[in-house]
């Protein structure tokens, strides 16, 4: 086991003062003696504390609701089981036969709860700078190119991520139209029960008024 670890240690780029805490983190619930759980709980917190402080350093005109569609893209079970892979997490987990012999090893929610009790375990080893170093450079170019997985959406989508998550009731648009037939100009206000603000938008397109209306009320919500 200590010549394996030692090759891990290698893949993972950083070399533990107790490598008890590494076969902590390698050991699942199915097997023998103290398991990864609590390391696990550890190292979600440190993981998802890394990815915010990376996404608002990187993204300085991002909303709250960009930056955390952004960092549970980073984050999700998939994507970090896949990392585990990459560090070839699977050939050193400690599971019980039954799991070992079911292919646990492969089982995403294993290798990703094994990703996240190796971050724990780096965090009590060496601290927070060590443990964000580490992750960062397992993420390496993912997190250049999240714009090319994470959508961006539109700015009434994000109003309503907005309200949904601090309780708030839907926007209302209300429209009027001047002009003639061929040469519209659709006048949009944008209202929530419950705030005071009321914003408005002017395009010649009820969908454009709208989007502008409720990117209006987004600033709005900013300067608070």
């Amino acid at each position: 086991m200590k010549k394996d670890l030692e090759t891990l240690q290698q893949r993972l780029g950083y070399q533990f003062n107790d490598t008890s805490l590494l076969e902590t983190a390698l050991r699942h619930r199915s097997a023998t003696g103290e398991n990864n759980e609590r390391l696990e709980f550890l190292g979600d917190a440190v993981l998802g504390q890394v990815m915010a402080e990376e996404l608002y350093r990187r993204h300085p005109k991002a909303r709250e609701g960009e930056l955390s569609r952004m960092r549970s893209s980073l984050v999700n079970g998939e994507r970090i089981a896949l990392l585990a892979k990459r560090l070839a997490l699977s050939d050193y987990l400690l599971l019980g036969a039954g799991e070992q012999k079911s292919g646990g090893q492969h089982r995403i929610s294993i290798l990703a709860d094994a990703f996240e009790a190796v971050i724990g375990a780096i965090y009590l080893d060496a601290g927070m700078d060590v443990s964000r170093d580490c992750v960062l450079r397992w993420y390496g170019e993912s997190i250049e190119s999240l714009s090319e997985i994470t959508p961006v959406k539109d700015a009434k989508s994000v109003l309503q991520e907005w309200l949904q998550a601090h309780k708030r009731p839907l926007p209302t648009y209300e429209a009027s139209v001047s002009g003639e037939a061929h040469a519209q100009t659709f006048h949009v206000t944008c209202s929530v029960d419950g705030l005071s603000h009321k914003t408005e938008g002017i395009s010649t397109s009820r969908r454009k008024a709208e989007q502008i209306a409720a990117q209006n009320f987004l600033d709005l919500i900013d300067e608070k």
